[in-house]
């Protein structure tokens, strides 16, 4: 039996030795595998950067591109800021996505309230509905919207610009999951002690859901910052670009026609803000999301 006790004994450690190399093993292929990709993904932005730090002289003279600059400057960021066109759109860019996603943040919050917890006729039936707009393409969408600020005749105004995004299916049906996830009776303990709808609504539900809303607002901000085609079509006047347009019009008729560094550098710039917005508020969006329910 001693003799027996024994060899199960060596097995077992053979076993686990077996065991924790295998683990190690997998867990190697895994971060390496992630680590080549990460390398891929993250390339185009490292080569913006070594070529905005790239003399023009040197840029042009290169025969076989240098992945780390041997003369880098900052000239290049100079020129971009000292372009009024840039700095005009990137100050037309943060008012657009903070006033946008202001309006926005009230109507979903009401909208996701009302599908949550009021009762009225039709309401699953009318939020069924606006979950199947969700189907449609954007670029249909776009159309119609082009149409109808061109029929109000909006073009080239700060209101037809904000217009359009004022409103986001997809986030009044992510916040109205947060809000169905507070219990049913606290709302009616709430009704019994006289409390209204809009105050029940502000002092107990908008703290609750703090998580997605902050997350929605983030996210929100980002797809204002990164706005591309809407404002393409919207405003052909200079003074009214947002940094899409203002890159757009750079890239074709400005510097950056002849200046290949001062371009780059220009997009790093407009680049900047909405990484660190990212990377500073990743938890907080991944928290949203979660606590929302829409896991995975």
């Amino acid at each position: 039996m001693a003799k027996g006790n024994f060899v199960e004994e060596v097995y077992k450690k053979k076993s686990t030795k077996v065991s924790k190399a295998a683990g190690i093993t997998g867990k190697v292929l895994v971060y390496s595998f992630l680590g080549f990709w990460g390398l891929i993904v993250l390339f185009p932005f490292y080569w913006m950067i070594v070529t905005s730090i790239k003399a023009v002289s040197d840029y042009n003279g290169e025969v076989t591109p240098e992945l780390i600059p041997s003369n880098p400057v900052i000239d290049n960021y100079i020129s971009a800021l000292n372009d009024g066109l840039l700095g005009n759109a990137i100050l037309n860019t943060v008012l657009f996505s903070l006033v946008s996603t202001a309006i926005m943040v009230i109507v979903i919050i009401l909208a996701a309230f009302a599908f949550a917890r009021l009762q009225f006729k039709g309401k699953n039936l009318l939020f069924t509905f606006l979950l199947s707009l969700m189907i449609i393409p954007n670029e249909l969408v776009i159309i119609t919207n082009y149409v109808t600020i061109v029929n109000l005749n909006l073009t080239n105004t700060f209101i037809g610009l904000v217009m359009p995004s004022i409103m986001s299916i997809f986030y009044i049906y992510l916040l109205r999951q947060s809000f169905m996830q507070v219990p049913d009776e606290i709302y009616r303990a709430a009704k019994i002690d006289g409390t209204s709808d809009f105050k029940y609504m502000w002092k107990v539900l908008v703290p609750i859901a703090k998580p997605t809303i902050i997350s929605i607002i983030i996210l929100k901000l980002i797809e204002c910052w990164n706005s591309y085609v809407w404002p393409r079509l919207i405003t052909t006047e200079k003074d009214k670009f947002l940094i899409s347009n203002a890159i757009e019009y750079i890239k074709s008729n400005g510097f950056g026609r002849e200046n290949i560094p001062a371009m780059m550098a220009a997009v790093v710039i407009v680049s900047i803000p909405i990484i660190i917005v990212f990377l500073v508020f990743r938890k907080q969006i991944m928290t949203g999301v979660a606590k929302s329910g829409l896991k995975g």
